[in-house]
């Protein structure tokens, strides 16, 4: 090979060097253009997670997530100083094994403590989001709390079933004597659906991952006994 080749050769190598150099010089500077715009979006995740779990109880416009205007109140004390707040499934055996203690409130606390029932249908449940449609059907023509006592005490009958129960919901509002083509209207109309499923989306913001789930004045609480509930709204009434 004659000197020229030689010295050409060195060229082209020379020449492909710089030009692996300027592709990593290149790699490196788009990596950390990644880098910092990765950095960046992990701050302002950050900033909307903080913001978010600052403010659990509140949604659009401020209001509530816990009681909503159109919430169902099982009774109201003229204070409203305390409230108690049960996130509920009418397919669920815990919140069917809690019903005749939140009775026994009731009566306990008749005027003193306003109550408010909310809905979460488990998905496990094949009947919990049918028992609180049908529900909300019976609401519609002010029959909430009938329908609502008949859903706990006839659980035994259609809570274990493995099929669709709307059947024996129908019988229920028909046996309430309700208006039974309002009442399949109702049943069927997607914005009692979605009245259901804004309940669910309110308890999912607040942590509600099971039920019952019991609030208390906007805390959590978990009373393992009558006792314990008693002594935490007694509690709460003596702030």
């Amino acid at each position: 090979m004659s000197q020229q080749d030689r010295a050409q050769a060195r060229r082209t190598k020379i020449e492909a060097i710089r030009a692996d150099d300027r592709r990593e010089a290149t790699r490196r500077k788009n990596a950390v253009i990644s880098l910092s715009v990765a950095g960046v979006f992990v701050v302002v995740l950050a900033v909307m997670l903080a913001v978010n779990t600052s403010r659990p109880d509140t949604g659009a416009a401020g209001e509530s997530r816990l009681v909503r205007p159109d919430s169902h109140r099982l009774q109201v004390a003229p204070d409203g100083k305390v409230t108690l707040v049960e996130f509920l499934d009418f397919q669920c055996a815990g919140c069917k094994a809690h019903y005749p203690v939140i009775e026994r409130l009731r009566r306990k606390y008749a005027g003193k403590i306003t109550l408010v029932v909310r809905h979460f249908p488990l998905a496990a449940h094949i009947n919990a989001m049918p028992a609180a449609r049908a529900v909300e059907a019976a609401a519609q023509q002010g029959h909430f709390e009938a329908m609502y006592r008949l859903m706990y005490e006839t659980q035994d009958h259609w809570g274990r079933q493995q099929r669709s129960a709307e059947g024996v919901f129908r019988g229920y509002a028909k046996g309430l004597g309700l208006d039974m083509n309002a009442w399949n209207k109702a049943y069927d109309d997607p914005a009692t659906l979605a009245r259901v499923q804004k309940d669910a989306a309110d308890g999912e913001a607040l942590g509600v991952q099971g039920t019952p789930t019991f609030f208390l004045n906007g805390t959590k609480i978990q009373p393992r006994s009558e006792d314990e509930f008693t002594a935490a709204i007694d509690a709460a009434l003596a702030r």
